[in-house]
């Protein structure tokens, strides 16, 4: 679930440098980029994912 919000965190990222958009002075693609990242992280880490141990 991480991965799939990371990647598209990344390709709004990649729109606003492409296009030179900032909205307001917090969202530009500098923080989504870094906002991906951390999405990534998280995925890496093993947060969201489908797969769950068995109990015993």
């Amino acid at each position: 679930m991480f991965a799939l919000i990371a990647a598209v965190l990344f390709l709004l990222a990649l729109i606003f440098e492409i296009a030179n958009v900032a909205v307001g002075g917090v969202l530009t693609a500098t923080t989504l980029t870094t906002a991906g990242l951390l999405c990534v992280a998280l995925h890496l880490m093993g947060l969201g994912a489908a797969w769950k141990p068995l109990k015993r």
